[in-house]
């Protein structure tokens, strides 16, 4: 197994922002990499290629095509102002575009509004009792992840808890981009038969200026709010271990069937 702070170790500064790096087999997704750890690889080239950036508040990813094997990651910096800065990063392998991603960082700032209603996780934390999930090997990069499973009466939401089997070394953001994919998409629950599903784009604002989490553990989880014509929309969450919600996320998916 490959650990993902291996792959990003792993890749290669070349020069004019952009860097050589390996998807290894097992974090493959049917024909391309896992969502996850592309735009993971994005993130981590991005914040490399430029020094001191503040916290990531938003990331705006676009799944053009299929990643595999070598592939550059192409960065390129916006806009950087005093409080925020604006990254691109295009992960390109041997079929061309594969993903694009917008970065957005920022520092706190100080700011007359304070409000946040977003609700404490209504599920049960990880506790020794739960059993513990790592995957099949007919999806390899699902082996990569340890999740514990949290029913729930609405057939269009999924929700589980979810971390990384190996992930020392990594930042929180890399981290959190990392496991917020982890998720089928929700409408696969509303499917009569099987069909392949594919990922088009994926936004995610993050909450927390410094995201942190006990054991490894977010509670991930994504419901369908729209599906017809092959095309669905989701809407996704993360909270910590204890029940804070730490990042807000949408996705756009396409049923081929």
């Amino acid at each position: 197994m490959t650990a993902l702070q291996s792959i990003l170790s792993a890749a290669r500064a070349t020069g004019d922002g952009t860097w050589e790096a390996t998807i290894p087999d097992d974090w493959l997704q049917g024909r391309t990499a896992y969502g996850g750890l592309s735009a993971a690889l994005a993130l981590e080239c991005a914040m490399r290629s430029q020094p001191d950036l503040p916290p990531l508040r938003s990331a705006q990813v676009a799944f053009v095509g299929p990643l595999a094997g070598g592939v550059r990651v192409v960065t390129q910096l916006l806009r950087r102002g005093r409080n925020a800065a604006f990254v691109q990063a295009d992960v390109r392998g041997d079929a061309g575009l594969g993903v694009r991603c917008t970065f957005v960082f920022m520092r706190p700032l100080e700011s007359t509004v304070d409000h946040d209603r977003s609700a404490t996780a209504a599920c049960a934390p990880p506790n020794d009792g739960d059993a513990i999930f790592r995957g099949v090997s007919a999806m390899p990069f699902s082996e990569r992840f340890e999740t514990i499973d949290r029913p729930v009466d609405d057939v269009a939401t999924w929700r589980r808890w979810v971390r990384l089997a190996e992930r020392g070394g990594l930042s929180p953001w890399v981290e959190l981009l990392a496991i917020g994919d982890a998720l089928p998409p929700a409408a696969m629950r509303l499917m009569s038969r099987a069909a392949p599903l594919s990922s088009l784009t994926w936004m995610v604002n993050v909450l927390d200026a410094a995201p942190a989490t006990d054991g490894g553990w977010w509670l991930v989880e994504s419901q369908t709010d729209h599906a017809r014509d092959g095309a669905t929309s989701q809407a996704m969450a993360i909270w910590n271990a204890a029940g804070r919600k730490v990042a807000e996320q949408m996705q756009a998916a396409a049923i081929f069937g």
